[in-house]
């Protein structure tokens, strides 16, 4: 049984002060159908705006669709609550806690000991470079070590389906390309479940098991694309090369008949 399952999946918005009543709405996302496997790393690749934000709000519960269905383990959303990590593109970084305290918020929020928590999240904190501003607070720290932060909080949390919007979207090439490494060795030794939100080819390309296309909003499935290159990938690996132009054409001709 598929982890996540997401069949026939629309939502649309009134457009500012319509009310919706009568008035007019903004169609973000059309019959939207795809699924993830049990350990799976799964990729969301489209343009700004065709909607992979939106998808995201309804896997985590934040509001419902309109249409369609989201089940996980077969089982409906509403049944499932606490069971999706979600880290948003915004940190939402708390300005009053300290860089540790922010990063064990949602370990607090499940009842863990604060000691335990703390050490937990000494180690992640290590791994992405920010040991010594675990007693700073968010207002001294770049965009890029604010991403960080929010993303060991949502690593913290032990849930059963990571869903990441736009991770890297603040990171350095280097640090950007160290964390697409502890992701995917995450993935592989201990079974975690991703769905990752991006609209970077290559961070699509580098890290995925399979990845879908979406189409400019109404976002829809334009294809799914397995990635079955054998790891560690880099970038300038003749595969990945391949797999990076084939994704950049799709999208190219997405785009334009989007603007037709």
């Amino acid at each position: 049984m598929p982890k996540l399952v997401i069949t026939d999946l629309s939502k649309r918005f009134p457009l500012a002060g319509s009310g919706g009543n009568g008035g007019e709405w903004l169609e973000v996302l059309r019959g939207v159908s795809l699924q993830v496997g049990q350990g799976e790393f799964v990729t969301l690749l489209g343009p700004s705006g065709c909607g992979k934000s939106t998808l995201c709000n309804i896997v985590a519960g934040l509001f419902p669709p309109d249409r369609g269905e989201v089940l996980l383990d077969g089982a409906p959303l509403a049944a499932s609550r606490g069971r999706v990590a979600y880290m948003q593109q915004k940190d939402l970084l708390l300005p009053w806690r300290r860089v540790i305290d922010n990063a064990i918020l949602g370990l607090e929020v499940q009842g863990a000991p604060r000691a335990e928590a703390r050490a937990e999240a000494r180690d992640l904190l290590r791994r992405f470079g920010l040991e010594r501003f675990e007693l700073a607070y968010p207002s001294l720290l770049s965009g890029g070590m604010r991403q960080r932060v929010a993303l060991v909080r949502t690593l913290l949390c032990r849930k059963d389906l990571l869903v990441l919007d736009e991770p890297f979207g603040a990171l350095d090439a280097m640090t950007r390309a160290a964390i697409q490494g502890y992701l995917r060795r995450l993935q592989e030794e201990f079974g975690r479940t991703i769905l990752f939100i991006t609209h970077d080819v290559e961070d699509a390309v580098l890290l995925s098991d399979r990845v879908y296309v979406m189409t400019a909003r109404p976002g829809r499935v334009r294809a799914e694309i397995p990635i079955p290159l054998p790891r560690p990938r880099q970038s300038t690996d003749g595969g990945v090369v391949r797999e990076k132009a084939g994704l950049l054409a799709l999208l190219h001709d997405e785009m334009a008949e989007a603007f037709r």
